[in-house]
C-alpha cells in the first residue's frame, strides 16, 4: 500500500501498473477539496497524450493499480 499525504498530492508522479492506451506515467494536476478541506478527487494527466481523467485520490494507494513515482 502507498502512503500518501492529501497535502503533497498536488504535482505528485504516478506510475500506471497496468497502463492503457500506452499511457503508464502520469501527474496530478488538481485537487478538490471539500468544505472540511478533505481530498475528494484529483485530476491526473497522462504525460505523453496530455489526456486526463478524474480519479479517487484513495484510489492511488493500490499497489496493484499505481507505483508512486515514474518507474
Amino acid at each position: 500500500m502507498n502512503s500518501i499525504s492529501p497535502k503533497k498530492l498536488l504535482n505528485s508522479k504516478w506510475t500506471a501498473v497496468v497502463p492503457l492506451n500506452k499511457e503508464k506515467h502520469f501527474i496530478i494536476i488538481e485537487v478538490e477539496y471539500d468544505e472540511d478541506s478533505a481530498v475528494v478527487s484529483c485530476l491526473i494527466e497522462a504525460i505523453m497524450s496530455k489526456r486526463s481523467i478524474h480519479i479517487q485520490w484513495r484510489d492511488l494507494k493500490d499497489t496493484a493499480q499505481w507505483v508512486q513515482g515514474w518507474k
